[in-house]
């Protein structure tokens, strides 16, 4: 078994054990519903089977605290510590979970009082859901679960998106495709690397400039510029300089104007200060201890677009300088041309994956492989709600009224799926907001040696609104569809 593989597995195994661990304790909350869910629909809920209820879901909350709080630092966390916070915080979630599944039964029993003032479908819905409280408190129970589910996500995933737009930092101006080594850490390319990429590239985009940007061969071999009173930002293209010839000067500056020296640096800033000169740092030697400085007359060039602030130095001045050069990036300029996505896939057809890695900058693209999940747990959450919601009315005399009356069972149909609906969807969206609330902390702990601090995350109030209105609605709106003709 290949080590990528073996590691593979044991990633999802890590995965698996994470989620299903949780999972099954969630899940406890359905016998919960019917242990708690009293046969007559006169007898009362057992205090004590509410007051466990609270006491696991107060556990549930505890730990999810606990774990929100230990990972609370903007510092870098061991995967050991990461992993255990991030149990913890699901543990909590499930317990959560598992407790909530004891309060179905005492909400029917507390919406008997206030229904009897309501609407007669209403009324009649709420009276048959108390009369077949075990199939009821089940399918809000289900409900809650299908929407914590649904709703945590969503939570989830918006503060996520949230701390990595933060984090981003573009590799190129919008448009730019580029190709670098694959993966990048290994360095730059090898000479016989760089020509078959070049080949496949102009293969790939014919007539196409390709630019080359460059790095010392040997990275132990000590080479800097630096100008005063100029400072580089960390999420520039170039966060220390820039080799190469006149086409990656033009592709920083985006003026095809700009004069181009073999010897003398350009330096790309937005602060309003004098530059005349660079420090070249460099040594004689690579086994040299010492390093030499060397200032050179440079030319300034204000920065008209994010990310392209730099010190770029000419290949020639490096060369001659001693020092050898290593292809790190090829790309293309998207003010000469826009690689189509049709170029893309020919060029990811040509080149080995694990030679080269094809990037094509958008910008930052959130991330929608949530989605689907998202949309069948409150899909499921409908379901769940109108399996209350079928059938007969549980007590005779209530079809007796429904027919004095006039009343249509359609009406009586979609407000029973409609309370049960309520009823799970106000469950679920407790749960599912505070899960994912505490989960946002473990998962945005960075466990890399880089520790981006945290930005506010940003909670979908409007979306889990629509969700907690909507819900409800739908299973209604079906609930009157399916209900039968007559009761």
């Amino acid at each position: 078994m290949s080590f990528d593989l073996a590691l593979h597995l044991t990633t999802v195994m890590m995965y698996v054990i994470l989620v299903a661990l949780p999972l099954m304790i969630a899940t406890l909350a359905v016998p919960a519903a019917l242990f708690s869910a009293p046969r007559h629909r006169h007898e009362r809920i057992r205090r004590r089977a509410v007051t466990l209820g609270l006491i696991v879901s107060s556990a549930g909350v505890a730990a999810m605290g606990l774990g929100a709080w230990l990972a609370r630092e903007d510092s870098r966390y061991g995967i050991m510590e990461f992993a255990g916070m991030l149990v913890m915080t699901l543990l909590g979630a499930g317990l959560l979970v598992a407790g909530l599944g004891l309060l179905p039964s005492r909400l029917l029993e507390l919406l008997g009082p206030p229904a009897e003032r309501l609407p007669v479908p209403l009324r009649l819905a709420v009276r048959d859901l108390a009369q077949r409280r075990a199939v009821a408190a089940v399918a809000i129970t289900l409900t809650m679960m299908a929407t914590a589910a649904g709703i945590g996500v969503t939570v989830v995933v918006a503060g996520q998106t949230t701390q990595s737009r933060a984090e981003y930092v573009p590799l190129g101006k919008p448009g730019t495709l580029l190709v670098r080594s694959n993966p990048p850490v290994l360095g730059p390319f090898s000479d016989a690397d760089t020509a078959t990429v070049r080949a496949a590239m102009e293969r790939a985009l014919p007539g196409v400039p390709i630019i080359q940007s460059e790095v010392i061969a040997d990275i132990d071999w000590y080479f800097n510029a630096e100008a005063k009173n100029v400072e580089i930002p960390e999420d520039a293209f170039f966060p220390t300089l820039a080799i190469g010839d006149e086409k990656l000067l033009r592709y920083l500056t985006g003026d095809p104007s700009t004069p181009y020296d073999e010897g003398t640096p350009v330096v790309i800033t937005s602060a309003d200060v004098p530059v005349g000169s660079v420090d070249i740092g460099y040594k004689l030697d690579q086994n040299d201890e010492s390093t030499q400085t060397k200032t050179v007359p440079a030319l300034l060039v204000r920065a008209t677009e994010p990310g392209v602030e730099t010190i770029f130095v000419p290949s020639e001045l490096v060369r001659d300088l001693g020092y050898s050069l290593a292809t790190s990036e090829l790309f293309v300029d998207p003010a000469v041309h826009r690689a189509t996505p049709g170029e893309q896939r020919r060029l990811d057809d040509a080149l080995d994956d694990e030679l080269a890695e094809i990037h094509v900058e958008r910008g930052f693209q959130a991330p929608m492989g949530w989605a689907p999940f998202a949309a069948a747990s409150l899909v499921a959450a409908i379901a769940c709600a109108l399996a209350a919601g079928f059938g007969a009315a549980a007590d005779v005399r209530q079809a007796r009224v429904m027919r004095r009356t006039g009343i249509a069972f359609r009406w009586f149909g979609a407000a029973r799926a409609g309370v049960t609906a309520v009823c799970g969807t106000v469950l679920g969206a407790v749960a599912g907001c505070t899960a994912g609330m505490s989960l946002l902390w473990p998962l945005t702990a960075s466990t890399s040696w880089e520790d981006p601090p945290r930005v506010p995350f940003e909670t979908p109030w409007l979306t889990i609104a629509a969700i907690v209105i909507g819900l409800p609605l739908i299973a209604a709106a079906l609930g009157a569809l399916l209900a039968r003709q007559r009761p």
